[in-house]
């Protein structure tokens, strides 16, 4: 005998239900993400790897803003004034933990990364993001500068091995030059931007230069005169792409995989785009090598990683930390290993991120290890802007390499 009884929701239990259905609905915790559009990862990488995050995370959805790196610092400092409705998550170059120290805009996380993790990662990347003793954040972007080459235009050359050390650089473009084979054989990222500064870096690496002399910042060292004198005769001569003075990242890998020039220097990030057949015209005859040194057989490198930090007026530095673990993670950085490699060791021994960039493996294992930092400072922006006006005018033949390295120390010496 069916019962003829039907319950019935009374209002009370409606009113019940809306609001733990409500609650459930706040529960939901919304952080803001702030990354760069320019090299490493892409936009849609980043994209996807937060979309995975929040499905593995139902609690925790994140707002991602995208910037060009130019913009990237003075969006930082600008949002420390709006507390908790700036950012929770923040992605930050190797040059900004001692101003962010200063300034108290990141929070210390060295309590949420075990030892054994850190063993795990390169020293390098640590280093990134660890600062009078504080660990501010997780590596993310372990990167350097990596010398490609156009396979096919040096054996048109009748070159049959890619240069040893930047004299070899400067001998191979000028025969390349003098075949006719291409104009500018050599493009860099020389616009008045850190780019610029990253390049000279590399330069000052691979001459054997440093920037500290007796713990005084000086760009007049051996090295670093050779640095600033190599590249301004490149241009002299003929060999550099003079409009490489107004490029950046971008600008030489469109310029190289146009076939417009035989050597470029550029991060990670060009390789498996330079080699891709929609968007190259050089796909299959791009080679990389790690930047040479001043003797064959030498690498030079600059230190060009990134981290994820909390800010320190996030509200939420759980939950942040929960999307910065995930994305950091060996697993999601081996998946995503084609635009930028990962911070762990043991991934460049896995042949499934090896697989079709074993060239590119090969250089890093080498350039991972030598890598040159820019000045620690906690001034650091400015002093890039001077140093950054002072090359200029030596590339542009305002000054000479002397003089403008000189003012260059001096400028330095003012902003300590």
């Amino acid at each position: 005998m069916k019962s003829r009884f039907t319950p019935r929701l009374t209002g009370c239990m409606l009113a019940l239900i809306a609001a733990t259905a409500s609650a459930q609905v706040a529960a939901k915790t919304a952080i803001n993400a702030l990354f760069m559009t320019q090299a490493a990862y892409s936009e849609n990488d980043i994209r996807a790897m937060t979309s995975d995050f929040e499905q593995q995370h139902p609690d925790i959805s994140v707002n991602l803003e995208f910037v060009p790196y130019e913009a990237l610092h003075d969006k930082i400092v600008a949002a420390r004034g709006a507390g908790s409705k700036g950012y929770d998550v923040v992605l930050f170059d190797a040059i900004w933990p001692a101003e962010f120290t200063k300034f108290d805009l990141l929070q210390d996380v060295s309590g949420r990364i075990k030892a054994e993790e850190k063993q795990k990662v390169f020293a390098g990347a640590m280093n990134t993001v660890v600062y009078n003793g504080k660990t501010l954040g997780m590596p993310w972007i372990l990167d350097t500068k990596y010398l490609y080459y156009n396979k096919a235009m040096l054996a048109k050359a009748g070159i049959t091995t890619p240069p040893q050390s930047w004299q070899q650089v400067m001998e191979q473009s000028e025969v390349l030059k003098q075949k006719g084979i291409v104009k500018y054989p050599l493009v860099w990222s020389w616009s008045q931007a850190e780019a610029l500064i990253c390049d000279y870096t590399t330069l000052v690496s691979g001459f054997g230069g440093e920037f500290y002399q007796n713990g005084k910042l000086n760009f007049t060292n051996p090295g670093a005169m050779k640095a600033i004198t190599y590249m301004k005769s490149s241009l002299d001569n003929g060999v550099t792409n003079p409009n490489s003075r107004e490029y950046l990242e971008e600008d030489v890998r469109k310029a190289f995989s146009n076939g417009d020039a035989a050597f470029a220097l550029n991060w990670t990030y060009m390789y498996n785009m330079a080699n891709d057949a929609k968007q190259s015209k050089v796909a299959g005859d791009v080679g990389i090598i790690p930047a040479p040194g001043d003797a064959p057989g030498t690498a030079s490198a600059v230190n060009g990683s990134m981290g994820l930090g909390i800010a320190k007026a996030s509200e939420h530095p759980d939950q942040s930390w929960q999307f910065i673990s995930y994305i950091t993670s060996q697993p999601v950085q081996d998946k995503y290993a084609r635009l930028s490699l990962p911070i762990w060791k043991s991934s460049y021994d896995d042949p499934a991120v090896q697989k079709g960039q074993e060239e590119l493996i090969a250089a890093a294992k080498k350039s991972l290890n030598v890598m040159l930092s820019r000045p620690e400072t906690a001034d650091y922006s400015r002093l890039s802007n001077s140093l950054q006006q002072q090359i200029q005018q030596i590339l542009q033949g305002q000054v000479t390499p002397e003089a403008g390295m000189q003012a260059a120390t001096k400028s330095a010496e003012r902003l300590h």
